[in-house]
């Protein structure tokens, strides 16, 4: 089944290649979507694909060896016509 998810990682999660690794895990497991830097020292995600493909994808970033994700929410969103997964700033 395909889903959308919305995602804010928090911790140590800036400038420790979180957004590289994200793209590149996203990529290698078929998924559409985007990770950017926020202002406030979070990364916001989304990620849709399905549903188990999304979850390996929170799952591997957890096991980066400079990531430390303190805190995670994620919502459902709607699915969205899109091709590939994005770097943004």
């Amino acid at each position: 089944m395909k889903i959308r998810k919305h995602f804010y990682f928090s911790g140590r999660v800036q400038g420790v290649g979180f957004r590289f690794q994200a793209c590149r895990l996203a990529r290698s497991l078929g998924l559409t979507g985007y990770v950017q830097n926020l202002w406030d020292g979070r990364v916001e995600l989304e990620a849709q694909g399905e549903e188990s493909q999304v979850w390996d994808l929170v799952s591997a970033l957890h096991k980066q060896p400079y990531i430390q994700i303190e805190d995670m929410e994620s919502r459902d969103m709607e699915i969205k016509e899109e091709r590939g997964f994005q770097m943004a700033n």
